[in-house]
């Protein structure tokens, strides 16, 4: 079954799938139904809905955005979504992996290596708190469900290249959030490029990818720490 979802929801987003990205799919979603009963990594499980909420959702920006032989770093990536999702379909893909909890970033790792994908680095870190070597460092950083776009902002553009992209993965309805953060986005040199919406294959579900143009550098105080973003977003 979650071969055919896979391979029918491509094909409606427009993309193409071959054997080994299929097999690897197959492997990642075995993997982690197995660590979901220990870990409780998500709350999503069984083939239909893996395949649809969780790949084919993260699949859809293969559409939006060209990710061949770019660097991208996923913040709060989890139990690899969108990141490893994205790097199964671009294998060219340079891709960094950042949570703030290890046992999470030990399963993405272990997933790493029974997939054979290369050129993964598996970073425990807070976003607010990770290496300095990590700033503006990617051409494109990605987030799912892990904050409001005026916290996230703060989290995911020092990350960026100056003319790089942030893709926030939100719900259907992302203009208040985007109303909301627009000062705080334009202090860390973002600037909203488009709002994309896209409907999850199989399912009734309209998703939205807000793509933020990294316009110029962020300032180096920024980001502050979790408890300033927190209690005052930009």
């Amino acid at each position: 079954m979650l071969e055919s979802l896979l391979t029918d929801g491509f094909a409606g987003l427009g993309l193409s799938l071959d054997e080994t990205a299929l097999g690897r799919y197959r492997g990642y979603y075995e993997y982690l139904e197995e660590v979901n009963r220990v870990m409780n990594l998500t709350a999503i499980s069984g083939e239909q809905d893996v395949a649809r909420l969780h790949f084919l959702d993260c699949a859809a920006l293969l559409a939006l955005a060209d990710l061949e032989g770019k660097s991208l770093i996923d913040v709060g990536s989890g139990a690899g979504f969108p990141g490893l999702v994205l790097k199964i379909a671009r294998p060219r893909l340079d891709l960094t992996l950042l949570d703030s909890l290890d046992k999470r970033v030990r399963f993405l790792r272990e997933l790493c290596g029974r997939l054979g994908l290369e050129d993964v680095n598996c970073v425990h870190a807070r976003a607010e708190e990770a290496p300095p070597a990590l700033r503006e460092a990617f051409d494109i950083a990605t987030a799912r469900a892990v904050a409001r776009l005026n916290l996230l902002g703060e989290l995911c553009l020092p990350f960026v290249k100056p003319g790089g992209l942030f893709i926030a993965m939100k719900g259907p309805d992302p203009e208040e959030e985007i109303r909301e953060a627009k000062r705080g986005l334009a202090l860390l040199g973002g600037r909203v490029e488009k709002v994309e919406k896209y409907p999850i294959p199989g399912t009734d579900a309209v998703h939205s990818a807000v793509l933020i143009r990294k316009v110029s550098p962020t300032p180096a105080k920024y980001p502050r720490r979790w408890a300033q973003i927190k209690s005052k977003p930009l």
